[in-house]
């Protein structure tokens, strides 16, 4: 899939001087590229019985809906605290320089359910280890992981551990 890379528009110096931003808009507007990126990660995880898909804050929202219909699963919104109006689950995670937190509602995933998570982007792996964390806390099985774009530098995918980690575009 990397012909995905030819929807990414590349941004230098942003948000700070220094960083290339892979900016994942430019995809999202493009009918084709959008179709592709949801149909290569339906035929990832297609036959896999997933229950659940989260979607990490807030990119991830972009697409984990449209591939929980399409696995005929439900979708569940993993988010920064406060924004959740039920009780929650809490689970913390480093950042290069602190920490942070990423929430998600208690009763959203059932004991034993299956659950995939997808963002937009791994990097450190930080976020996604955290969301993965909040699926076993409430007794779910995690699935896997699927990424519209790995930084292969970051070695994020290291923090993830046995689990099934699927990038449509590596940088």
């Amino acid at each position: 899939m990397q012909d995905l890379k030819s929807y990414i528009r590349e941004v230098p110096d942003f948000p700070k001087p220094g960083i290339l931003f892979y900016d994942i808009s430019t995809l999202l507007a493009d009918p084709l590229g959008l179709r592709m990126a949801v149909d290569r990660f339906d035929w990832l995880f297609a036959g896999r019985e997933i229950d659940k898909v989260i979607g990490i804050e807030s990119r991830g929202f972009m697409f984990a809906p449209t591939v929980a219909y399409t696995l005929h699963a439900g979708f569940v919104p993993v988010r920064k605290p406060g924004k959740l109006p039920a009780a929650t689950v809490t689970q913390e995670y480093d950042l290069e320089y602190g920490s942070d937190k990423v929430e998600m509602h208690a009763d959203a995933i059932r004991p034993g359910e299956r659950v995939l998570i997808v963002d937009d982007l791994i990097a450190t792996g930080g976020t996604a280890a955290a969301a993965a964390e909040l699926v076993r806390g409430v007794g779910g099985e995690l699935v896997g992981f699927g990424f519209i774009v790995e930084l292969t530098l970051l070695a994020g995918r290291d923090r993830l551990g046995e689990a099934n980690v699927e990038a449509l575009i590596q940088y």
